[in-house]
């Protein structure tokens, strides 16, 4: 039998994939994919018991428990000063993954283009060439990972249907300012191109307010923004997310969710809505949280040949390794990294269309503090 053609030629396992695989062959301390090795709070998860054993494990609403997306409603209006409709602008998703394929899907056809950029979160492109579009990769401008807007504005043809953004930003900790916000917001002025934020860090900003899209009446009315529990409450596995957008563009948004997954696990989305009401302090606790995460481990690695700005946001920190091994490629170092030293961390090369000449790797510090020490131990012995 002949099997048709793959429709994602350039896709294999992702590097997540990849690493955590052998980290666990090599018994490494795995720094590479972004997920703590501590719990979320127990009052929540006392909660998702409380409903597991009470009879809520049946469907839930396509769009998400009416308690859960009243808060989030209330919770953006209190961070963001954006006012949003619950019933018919907040929609709860099976993860941000998903969030973000239904955003892409809702709205790129064939022939569209859709600016990314590098380096970029591997889920974006998969989702653009399915929907029949392609990416327009432009390249964040390092040591600072900034935009250049001048680019940008070079890089809008009449195909661009949309520019995905992703702040704060993995991989590399960057974060977007107001003065980017208002630079935007001149660029996309009598245009209709669409927007899709990925905020998935929003609540993990360590150097001043997060500018959420939704922050920017002008920005918020064509874009879907993408936030995450699983980030914010310390709890990937459960993958709930969500997605705010404006009425007509949540109608589309839906249609494609409602084929996806339909709904999300019903337990965990009641129980998100009351802890998010009972403790509405997390959130605000979060970067401080996470702040002593990245400075205990940037100042355990003080005294080694790393070379580093501390992230500005996200719970990962970019090292650079030149002074280590300028010889070697930044996967061929991580693999080496994890078999040898027994510290697993992702390659930036990866999330590129065309790498350039830098030698970078990514460490997740949302780990328990032990943790941290033990890794840093040993990733100062090099």
């Amino acid at each position: 039998m002949q099997y048709p053609p793959t429709k994602l030629p350039k896709v294999g396992i992702t590097i997540f994939t990849e690493m955590s695989q052998l980290a666990a062959e090599y018994g490494a301390i795995n720094l590479s994919q972004g997920f703590p090795d501590f719990d979320g709070p127990l009052a929540l998860l006392d909660r998702v018991t409380y409903y597991l054993e009470n009879g809520f494990n049946q469907y839930a609403p396509m769009a998400g428990v009416v308690g859960l997306r009243n808060a989030i409603a209330l919770k953006v209006e209190k961070l963001y000063g954006c006012e949003v409709d619950s019933e018919t602008e907040v929609t709860v998703t099976s993860g941000a993954t998903e969030a973000l394929f239904s955003a892409i899907g809702a709205v790129v056809c064939a022939g569209d283009e859709v600016i990314v950029f590098d380096p970029a979160y591997d889920s974006y492109e998969p989702a653009i060439e399915l929907n029949g579009g392609t990416a327009v990769h432009l390249a964040l401008t390092a040591p600072a990972f900034s935009i250049d807007w001048q680019q940008v504005a070079k890089a809008i043809t009449p195909k661009t249907r949309m520019i995905i953004l992703n702040s704060p930003h993995n991989p590399t900790g960057a974060v977007l300012t107001a003065a980017d916000l208002d630079q935007l917001e001149a660029l996309l002025e009598g245009t209709d191109i669409l927007l899709l934020s990925d905020e998935v860090y929003e609540h993990i900003c360590f150097n001043g307010t997060h500018q959420s899209l939704l922050r920017r009446p002008a920005l918020a009315k064509r874009a879907f923004v993408v936030s995450s529990f699983g980030k914010t409450y310390h709890t990937t596995g459960w993958k709930v997310g969500y997605c705010i957008a404006p009425t007509q563009l949540s109608v589309e948004f839906r249609k494609l969710h409602q084929y996806l997954t339909f709904c999300t696990v019903h337990p965990i989305q009641l129980a998100l809505a009351d802890f998010i009401n009972d403790y509405p302090e997390h959130t605000l606790e979060l970067p401080e949280f996470y702040r002593q995460k990245r400075d205990l481990f940037c100042e355990l690695m003080e005294s080694s040949r790393f070379s580093f700005v501390p992230s500005e946001g996200t719970y990962f920190q970019l090292m650079d390794y030149s002074t280590i091994a300028p010889e070697m490629d930044d996967l061929s170092f991580a693999r080496w990294l994890t078999k040898e030293v027994g510290v697993a961390a992702i390659p930036i090369s990866v999330f590129y269309e065309s790498p350039p000449e830098q030698r970078l790797v990514r460490f997740c510090f949302a780990k328990d503090d032990e943790t941290l020490r033990q890794a840093a131990e040993k990733l100062c012995r090099i």
